[in-house]
């Protein structure tokens, strides 16, 4: 068949139908392997010197806790000042400033659990010059009622009282899981808390990231507004970027840079840590690590800060969870593809 005939030939129904699906199906295959969403930055533009980390509840848990938990061998693990100062090194080294060490979860009443204080002594002095503020919270429903006035009390009574009796905190970093838009009483826990915290000490809260189309569950996204009201209410925000569902790695590449300016813009002059993924729970549902991973988010994070110059004055770095699944091969890509060489 001569050319010619070959076109009239495919301009015929069903073919000409046919064609045209083809062609559009072939461009968008094409767009797709084309499309190459995130930056990739080696000179360390966008590292501050300050960023953080969360890590476990070892490194200042009483020996009930450890006991509760069948964790008893690994007691010395966390207890031995080798091992609080080899911490201390690590993370230095690797620009970490503000560290969140579990304290969670609350009881019913609010109280927080309880620090062993020696340890906690030995570890406020190996960490010198950061800012340690433990992680406290709870879950909704079970350990945590953030519309009872009663809880809000209990609990921000034992934040007062952990923060009086080992002043070497820099504050605490408030976690409430879920913690659905449009909460009053969370709103009302950030107002209590300010106002009973010592002078001086950082309320930081572990914050919840834009809706997306892609992750449709309300009750872990924050809207415009709640983000708005809540970074009014604290002074660091550290946003968890992660737990999306996605499978696709441009597509969480792509969500991570959105993120990273709608998070910035929305905060005020409330400083901002952009929380990282470097975790397995590969069989949750929520996490799929093959796409939800530490060099993804870091790809998608570089093209939502653009140059130095565009950066906002509230950004100050990353922040990653958690330290205990940090292998070396993420610490590895951590220094040459974010740290300051």
């Amino acid at each position: 068949m001569s050319p010619l005939g070959l076109w009239a030939f495919a301009r015929r129904p069903p073919w000409r139908t046919l064609f045209a699906g083809a062609a559009c199906l072939l461009t968008l295959l094409l767009a797709y392997a084309l499309w190459l969403p995130g930056l990739d930055v080696t000179d360390g533009r966008h590292d501050l010197g300050h960023n953080g980390i969360w890590i476990q509840h070892g490194w200042l848990g009483d020996d009930a806790w450890f006991e509760r938990n069948g964790k008893a061998a690994r007691r010395t693990e966390f207890r031995s000042r080798e091992s609080v100062e080899a911490l201390a090194d690590r993370l230095r080294r690797h620009g970490i400033t503000d560290v969140f060490p579990h304290l969670c979860p609350c009881t019913s009443d609010g109280s927080l659990p309880p620090v062993d204080p020696e340890q906690t002594k030995r570890f406020l002095a190996a960490f010198a010059g950061f800012r340690v503020m433990p992680w406290v919270g709870g879950v909704s429903g079970e350990t945590a009622d953030v519309e009872s006035d009663a809880w809000r009390a209990g609990f921000s009574r034992s934040a007062r009282k952990l923060l009086e009796e080992h002043p070497g905190f820099a504050g605490i970093h408030v976690n409430i899981e879920p913690c659905p838009p449009g909460s009053p009483g969370f709103l009302k826990l950030l107002e209590v808390l300010k106002a009973s915290l010592p002078p001086g000490k950082v309320l930081s809260v572990a914050a919840y990231p834009p809706p997306t189309v892609w992750h449709g569950f309300p009750e872990v996204h924050w809207t415009k507004t709640y983000f708005r009201q809540v970074a009014a209410r604290s002074d660091q925000l550290a946003v968890m970027m992660y737990d999306t569902s996605l499978r696709n790695e441009k597509l969480y590449r792509h969500l991570m840079a959105r993120w990273t300016r709608e998070v910035l813009a929305w905060s005020g002059g409330t400083e901002v840590l952009l929380g990282l993924p470097a975790y397995g729970d590969a069989d949750s549902g929520y996490h799929h690590p093959e796409a939800e991973n530490l060099s993804n988010a870091l790809l998608g994070v570089h093209a939502g800060l653009g140059s130095p110059a565009e950066m906002p004055a509230n950004y100050r770095g990353v922040a990653i969870y958690c330290e205990w699944e940090m292998d070396e091969s993420e610490w590895a890509w951590y220094r040459e593809r974010f740290l300051k060489h």
